[in-house]
């Protein structure tokens, strides 16, 4: 991006979301004037900022953790490239090419070799394709006078050739896609110096320059001097190239595999984009694990960002006997503060654990990570300030890079997120919606609300993340009777389902008190610091990944819904997905099949038929999103709903994978059926159980308008009580 963006007074962000006693958390902190700083640490009880809440409830623990150290400005550099050693080469006349696929029109580097002696770059600007040389003191420079074609491949080189003194630029678009192929050619003449050694960029120049957006694919230094190319798409062992780069290896990681006796191995940085289609594609491809020569390409972007590249201003290290909970560090400056969060899990072998675990979803946290939605206004604004809410909103910081819900600079959606920056949505406080009816939450400070319940409550409770379930599997929660989900736990890789399941079919016990969980399946990179999603086949979504993009790159799984990939929702938890409306609720009623006497104890001191007819969460406990019960998708038979959503607003509507037209459902079901919340209840034959809320607003109407009271509350506090037993 080529404007300078504003950064926040003080912001951070920690090596990890969750550590044991005993372990060490790593801290990363910018301030935009350099000064002192201090760190406290800090218990969460309760993040929503709403007067008419409970109000947000820290525990000080200054006494535990009290650090005064001197802040620093950080850069931030957006954009993502590759780089690798340059190769050493001889006097001789040379080329530097790669195919490209452009989606933006402005002057963008595409390759840069910086040599010892000289520099050379490659790059695209609107008029036409040009090549720069800087040797010596002196510059030399030409272009083409036929643009790059956006959305279409072309090859481009420039070619040296000391002996003669000429500098040349070229640009070959195949003919294919029912356009006409473009060619042209331009040079210029005087002292040339080949760069040799050094460093060569993929996708950026100048280190502050923009980087390329768009597709790079073969990048290769070969021999001879060349005015024209008449096999724009000849591979790389055609070439023969003295040095080249193959996308199409590695796609798994970020690393660059060379090819070529001079060429060395590079690195990418900033999440570029792989697992792409490349120039040599074919639509019979069934995927890039299954074809990767097709997927040679690598998708770079001006606004990608992955690893900040902070480096650690202090490091905190757990104490022992610090209890397992929601944590935090509030960090002060002269001109402002920040609150980064963490969790603290169990000792590892600790002696005994209490009957619950409360599941937290990092994963959906870091999806939705400084999600921008432009909704924010003046009005909106005060609000915030007046409640003394979390005061940065998504939309207002964009140098901390977005979410997997918005789209790139060139109208791509972003594919990846990482939790290596700050992510401003993840703190006490944040407002996602300026609603009149509550406190307009979503994700952590929402899911506070559980930790809030339990505490007002007395119950004791472990917490672990689903990146912890990710790595450790089953084991982690096996010593819970009682697993509790968030409000949102959309987004899962195989192994926290398969952790999830086993723990259930092992004869453990699950409440799943949100809606739209476990919907999309996503990847980790290696370092586990990254995920990625592919929004494939069908799902609410902002955007939706291009044909034959469907695989992660981290993984190479199929992505997109679970439902796709052969496990929907409702074989875990009974409900799954089924409709969205605007950010309103309506309410729960109890059905006939919950007066069932195996169930009086579900409903034991609570007299009302209405559930739920107020909150801090859209005013109501089915709201925004609501899952239903499906048989077909997998709900047990034993299964009962036990109380279904009533006076849902209008503008409900079912989800798009239910559809077989916009008139019809799949099921054959009448869609405004599809519109519904089925709180739902279900026993197995190994002793395991499971309850569903099935609604995304259910915990914020355990608030009854002056405490965590009334019918909706003690219903969670007997399922509690009686699936912890």
């Amino acid at each position: 991006m080529a404007e300078a963006l504003k950064a926040l007074p003080i912001a951070a962000y920690l090596d990890r979301l969750s550590a044991r006693p005993g372990e060490r958390i790593e801290v990363r902190v910018s301030v935009a004037r350099p000064g002192r700083c201090r760190a406290r640490l800090e218990r969460l009880i309760c993040g929503d900022a709403n007067p008419a809440g409970p109000g947000m409830q820290f525990e000080n623990l200054s006494a535990v953790f009290d650090h005064a150290f001197d802040g620093r400005a950080q850069e931030i550099g957006l954009g993502s490239w590759g780089e690798a050693t340059g190769p050493a080469l001889g006097a001789g006349p040379h080329t530097w090419a790669a195919l490209i696929w452009p989606t933006l029109a402005d002057e963008r580097a595409v390759l840069c070799h910086a040599g010892d002696a000289a520099r050379l770059t490659l790059s695209l600007t609107p008029q036409g394709v040009a090549a720069r040389l800087e040797c010596g003191g002196q510059i030399l420079e030409t272009r083409t006078d036929v643009p790059a074609p956006l959305r279409r491949w072309s090859r481009v080189w420039a070619s040296l050739d000391p002996a003669t003194g000429r500098l040349g630029v070229g640009l070959a678009a195949p003919c294919y896609q029912y356009q006409p192929a473009l060619e042209a050619f331009a040079e210029a003449s005087g002292e040339v110096v080949i760069p040799s050694r050094g460093t060569i960029s993929f996708a950026r120049g100048a280190l502050a320059a923009p980087s390329f957006t768009g597709k790079i694919e073969d990048p290769a230094v070969l021999t001879a001097f060349r005015d024209t190319w008449p096999e724009p798409l000849a591979t790389l062992r055609e070439l023969g190239p003295e040095a080249a780069w193959d996308f199409s290896q590695g796609i798994r990681t970020q690393d660059l595999a060379p090819v070529g006796p001079k060429a060395r191995a590079g690195t990418l940085f900033n999440l570029p984009t792989r697992a792409v289609k490349g120039a040599r594609w074919e639509n019979a491809d069934a995927g890039w694990p299954q074809a990767p020569a097709g997927y040679g390409a690598i998708k770079f972007h001006d606004d990608d960002l992955g690893d900040c590249g902070w480096v650690t201003d202090f490091v905190f290290e757990v104490p022992r006997g610090l209890k397992s909970g929601a944590y935090g560090l509030r960090l002060t400056c002269g001109d402002g503060e920040d609150w980064v969060p963490f969790y603290v899990l169990p000792e590892r072998r600790a002696k005994a654990h209490p009957r619950l675990v409360f599941l937290a979803p990092t994963f959906t946290y870091q999806a939705y990570g400084n999600h921008a939605r432009e909704a924010t206004d003046d009005a909106f604004r005060r609000k915030i300030r007046a409640w003394g809410a979390y005061p940065h909103n998504a939309d207002d910081w964009p140098l901390y890079g977005r979410a997997t819900y918005n789209h790139h600079a060139d109208g791509a959606g972003i594919a990846y997120s990482s939790r290596l920056r700050p992510l401003l949505t993840m703190r006490p406080g944040y407002i996602t919606f300026d609603e009149k009816a509550g406190s307009g939450l979503r994700h952590y400070p929402a899911d506070s609300h559980i930790l809030a319940w339990l505490e007002a409550k007395a119950i004791a409770f472990d917490v672990v993340t689903d990146e912890d379930l990710d790595g450790e599997g089953a084991d982690l929660i096996s010593p819970y009777r009682l697993v509790l989900t968030g409000t949102h736990p959309e987004y899962h890789t195989s192994r926290t389902l398969d952790a999830l399941q086993a723990h259930v079919r092992g004869g453990g016990r699950l409440a799943y008190l949100g809606g739209n969980g476990f919907y999309w399946r996503i990847a980790r990179n290696l370092a586990g610091w990254a995920l990625e999603v592919r929004r494939a086949e069908s799902g609410v979504r902002t955007w939706a990944a291009e044909p034959g993009e469907y695989h992660h790159a981290f993984d190479g799984g199929l992505g997109g819904l679970w439902l796709r990939n052969g496990r929907p929702p409702q074989q875990l938890v009974g409900v799954g997905f089924s409709s969205q409306g605007p950010y309103a609720a309506g309410c729960f009623r109890r059905t006939g099949a919950s007066r069932d006497p195996a169930l009086a104890w579900m409903f034991d001191g609570v007299e009302a038929d209405i559930l739920g007819d107020n909150g801090l969460c859209a005013g109501g406990a089915a709201g925004f999103e609501l899952d239903r019960a499906d048989k077909a998708l997998g709900t047990p038979a034993s299964a009962v709903v036990v109380a279904r959503s009533e006076g849902v607003p209008a503008g409900f509507s079912p989800v798009p994978e239910d559809l077989e037209s916009a008139d019809y459902a799949l099921s054959g079901e009448p869609l405004d059926s599809l519109v519904r919340a089925d709180m739902t209840f279900f026993e197995t034959d190994g002793g395991g159980a499971v309850f569903s809320a099935a609604a995304i607003t259910f915990c914020g109407s355990l608030w009854n308008g002056t405490a965590f009271d009334g019918p909706l509350s003690r219903l969670l506090e007997n399922v509690v009580g009686r699936l912890s037993a």
